[in-house]
């Protein structure tokens, strides 16, 4: 079983007004087969929390520790951590021109497992993941994002969780942007991915019509950089009809 621990983690970045405190003391497990779902109003710092275990340098652990599998995640670089078993899917997905979606698999995967996959089986394995995302075979043989959709981009995004199954999924706002045809086929292929390698599941998002397809098995409120409540995926059907005004500052303004 491989378990993601987060204990009292502190975060800042940089802005033009200074050091600014984001996240201020989150405590969080994650295990195999686990579904949890981070939620939250915009500004509350769940991308903060994404992005820091997947080591970007723009945010600052001033307090806390990340482990993973019982090894500090925060010694890493970026590469080692997505060895280990880590893994992001990006709200922003970034285009890479000159580096084809067939190349940049195998790629991953080859530096992954320490030597490249079979030519036959693997080629095999992407059009199958391809296909049950209904994405065109075309796409193969396209640059990285270059030129795609916003749909498109976040079915890529899945298409590398299933095929490089990784032990511990962090989805980062993957349903914003997709229409409910599209939020249908990237929900199943994150439902796919978990039956297959029974991995662990850290989805963060706004909205709950994602958790209609992917359903969590934890819920953690995120608020101003703290948890402020945790429960099943009842407490995701409470937000939907409550939102998140009852953890808020009546007198703070309300961020666009």
């Amino acid at each position: 079983m491989s378990v993601l621990e987060i204990r009292d983690l502190h975060v800042t970045v940089e802005t033009d007004e200074g050091t600014t405190p984001i996240l201020n003391g989150i405590d969080l497990t994650i295990r195999t087969g686990e579904t949890h779902a981070i939620m939250g109003p915009n500004g509350s710092g769940k991308s903060t929390l994404a992005y820091t275990i997947a080591g970007h340098p723009k945010y600052t652990v001033t307090q806390g520790s990340i482990t993973f599998d019982g090894e500090d995640v925060l010694a890493m670089s970026v590469d080692e951590r997505a060895r280990a078993g880590l893994f992001l899917a990006m709200q922003y997905p970034v285009e890479i021109p000159g580096v084809t979606v067939t190349n940049f698999l195998r790629t991953a995967k080859t530096a992954l497992d320490g030597e490249a996959p079979s030519i036959r089986q693997w080629t095999k394995d992407v059009k199958g993941a391809m296909a049950n995302l209904r994405m065109d075979p075309k796409f193969a043989q396209r640059n990285v994002n270059e030129g795609f959709s916003g749909g498109e981009k976040k079915r890529h995004e899945i298409l590398q969780l299933e095929v490089l199954q990784p032990k511990l999924a962090v989805l980062d706002e993957t349903d914003s942007g997709l229409d409910v045809d599209a939020l249908k086929i990237v929900s199943e292929g994150v439902n796919r991915a978990k039956e297959s390698t029974n991995l662990g599941v850290l989805l963060i998002t706004h909205y709950t019509r994602i958790l209609r397809y992917i359903r969590p098995d934890y819920v953690h409120v995120v608020v101003a950089g703290k948890i402020v409540e945790e429960g099943g995926s009842e407490l995701a059907d409470r937000l939907e009809d409550e939102g998140y005004d009852r953890f808020l500052d009546p007198g703070a303004p309300v961020e666009a």
